[in-house]
């Protein structure tokens, strides 16, 4: 438990003692709910089936057909035996087998072949895996992923099926609306609600119900949505992700209820229109998305798919003081940064120690970058990219500025939720006819080192250059001289040469254009770094590198500048 401060182990003992209450809550109410249970019917059919926009690929019908199942980056073959008797390649592994949703590959197919594949698989886990247990095929998120998905695809499951199947797969589908039920009336919270929510609100449009069935679940699915969707359009998690998966559900959500004659509730419209442009505002000038709090990959079909459906293809938000983000735009040259304090402890778990780091993109290429996360499968390197040392930012004493339940040896219990952060990010911006700048304060140091980190960005409206200033400004009355780091991560297509007596670093971007980092003050290094973020997996890459002491060099400048293209 180096590093932690008392505090952080008095908010640990907090955060456990809150979590006791609430299985002790648990435990007292599981038999009423179990009696509840008893009570409710299976549906007995289903009227419509809801489409799912994610992209689909006919030619992966062969290989599940063929018995090759990959997933998280593992590939199992089974050898003729179903997926779901084998010893799972990994965790990620078993829930994506387990929530279904590569079913769409099966329909996209369109044969003979194919439909019979896809009941067969389904019958499988019902039969093999369909009553809850403890395995990750009844975690709450894979429940509500594998829900929708057999609603979704329910015409190419059903297709041909008898009756016995018929009855088999609506029981298993009333399992899992009983299971969500039951975990949400013991204080299912987090992304896992907002999941189970959104299924069961899909499964009551869908089946032959009582009216108030459907009634009740859209009204506490738009109390969730009221609650975890900020008025900006950012997802009280901060992570990018989300918005993105949250919106391949929310907009089949809409469509169904049009399906069934009904108008969808004012606060699912409203929450979709304030998510697009927020989507936006990560946006870089390749399409990406900006890392931050958990974005890894972006899928380019998936959020081209959903930007689609942007019926008013809304500018993205340069201001979103909500969830936390800003975005600095001139011609050519885009910089987006993370000003906010870190999500509610519920939905930190795939939260970055990022404060006041940014991205640079110029026209179609990445310049400075955060390292990403990576998959679910390499958990290590996970904990690494959470630190604020994989962040295009300031870290004193190689110290993150946010701690993490993994940190405090609390794993077991809080998972790899936040332990501490930043309870103060000051934020001003200015915008005129020469500059967009902005300034951010947050004290994530200040317990541990007695210094606020404030950073200030100025874009130029030309887009030719970016100005910037580290401060670290004490707040008690000797504070110890520390090291500190000021770290710019650099894509890995970027080529980088240490210029001007090592005080400037020239980049060349893969178009050939060139831009120059200059630190007047200090020297400049490079070093390694990795970017998890690329398509084919992590990828080795360099950073531009500023070291300093707090007391000797509490003022860094440094700046970005397009430099003259090399002539021939």
């Amino acid at each position: 438990m180096a590093g932690v401060t008392f505090n952080d182990r008095l908010r640990v003992a907090g955060r456990l003692a809150a979590r006791a209450a609430a299985a002790a809550a648990r435990i007292f109410r599981t038999p009423l709910l179990a009696v509840a249970g008893l009570r409710r019917r299976a549906p007995v059919r289903l009227l419509i089936a809801p489409q799912d926009i994610r992209t689909s690929d006919p030619t992966l019908a062969a290989d599940i057909y063929a018995g090759y199942f990959a997933f998280g980056g593992k590939i199992v073959n089974a050898h003729g035996r179903s997926p779901f008797e084998l010893e799972p390649g990994s965790p990620a592994w078993a829930r994506a087998l387990a929530g279904f949703s590569w079913l769409r590959h099966l329909r996209a197919a369109d044969t003979a072949i194919a439909r019979a594949n896809a009941r067969a698989l389904v019958d499988d886990f019902l039969t093999l895996a369909g009553q809850p247990g403890h395995s990750e095929a009844w975690e709450p998120q894979v429940v509500a992923r594998r829900l929708l998905a057999f609603l979704s695809q329910s015409p190419i499951i059903l297709e041909g099926a008898d009756r016995a199947f018929y009855r088999r797969f609506m029981k298993g589908i009333g399992r899992s609306q009983a299971f969500l039920e039951r975990k949400l009336a013991m204080g299912l919270q987090g992304e896992a609600r907002l999941a189970a929510l959104i299924a069961l609100a899909e499964l009551g449009l869908c089946a032959e119900g009582p009216n108030k069935t459907q009634q009740r679940s859209t009204r506490l699915l738009t109390d969730e949505l009221t609650r975890r969707i900020l008025p900006d359009g950012g997802h009280v998690s901060r992570n990018p992700q989300v918005l993105i998966d949250l919106l391949l559900d929310l907009l089949p959500l809409r469509q169904a209820y049009a399906a069934r004659g009904l108008q969808p509730p004012a606060q699912l419209l409203n929450a979709i229109d304030r998510m697009m442009p927020m989507l936006r505002l990560f946006r870089h000038g390749d399409g990406t998305l900006a890392l931050f709090n958990g974005m890894g990959v972006t899928q380019p079909e998936l959020l081209a798919t959903v930007l689609a459906y942007d019926d008013v293809r809304a500018r993205a938000l340069t201001n979103a003081p909500h969830s936390g983000y800003q975005r600095l735009e001139a011609p050519d040259a885009i910089v987006l940064a993370d000003a906010g304090r870190p999500p509610p402890k519920d939905f930190s778990q795939r939260a970055h120690a990022g404060c006041a780091s940014f991205e640079m993109s110029i026209g179609a290429f990445r310049l400075v970058v955060n390292c990403g996360a990576p998959d679910a499968n390499r958990p290590a390197a996970r904990e690494a990219a959470r630190t604020t040392a994989a962040h295009s930012t300031l870290i004193i004493d190689d110290t993150s500025s946010c701690r993490f339940a993994a940190q405090a040896g609390m794993s077991k219990w809080l998972g790899g939720e936040m332990v501490s952060g930043p309870d103060s990010v000051d934020v001003e911006r200015f915008d005129d006819a020469s500059t967009s700048s902005l300034t951010v304060a947050h004290n994530g140091y200040d317990s541990r080192f007695g210094f606020i980190h404030e950073r200030q960005l100025s874009l130029h409206k030309d887009g030719r250059r970016l100005d910037g200033v580290d401060r670290l400004r004490p707040t008690i009355s000797h504070p110890e001289n520390r090291s500190f780091v000021v770290r710019f991560h650099i894509h890995p297509g970027v080529r980088l040469k240490r210029v001007r007596a090592g005080y400037a670093v020239l980049c060349v971007l893969p178009s050939g254009r060139r831009w120059l980092f200059e630190s007047p003050r200090l020297p400049v290094e490079i070093e390694e770094s990795i970017f998890f973020a690329g398509p084919d997996g992590p990828r080795s890459c360099a950073q531009i590198a500023v070291h300093g002491y707090t007391l000797d060099d509490s003022e860094v400048e440094w700046s970005f500048l397009q430099a003259e293209r090399k002539k021939e």
